[in-house]
């Protein structure tokens, strides 16, 4: 439960600051290279799945006796961070070193963040 709630603070706290680095220091370099947008894609899911991590831990305080909640809650978090730092630092890579390759993989942090979404449900049903 604090994992999630600690992993989810240094999401956003690392989204705000590479966030306003990018608008600031590197939009220059981002709008040049045409990675504007992909840019701020790979922030704002990141920001999404932090609250979205930080959700999990308070839902694991408040339902931490049903074993089966548990479990669920716990492989939603980690399909959630899974997810972030593949999908958004896969992205972060392709804008800073242009490495187009990256964009293979990106998609299979979606999918992580989408099985976290999908046991979040199945924690509840």
């Amino acid at each position: 439960m604090k994992f999630f709630i600690q992993a989810g603070a240094v999401l956003g706290l690392l989204g705000v600051a590479i966030g306003a680095f990018g608008a600031h220091a590197l939009r220059a370099m981002l709008e040049a290279s045409g990675r504007a947008a992909t840019f701020e894609t790979a922030v704002k899911y990141q920001f999404y799945h932090a609250v979205a991590l930080i959700l999990v831990g308070m839902l694991l305080h408040l339902f931490g006796t049903n074993p089966t909640t548990v479990k669920l809650l716990n492989w939603s978090g980690y399909s959630f961070l899974g997810g972030v730092l593949i999908f958004s630092g896969s992205l972060y890579v392709l804008c800073f070193t242009g490495i187009t390759w990256l964009g293979a993989i990106t998609p299979l942090g979606g999918l992580g963040m989408i099985a976290g979404w999908t046991l979040l449900l199945w924690a509840f049903l």
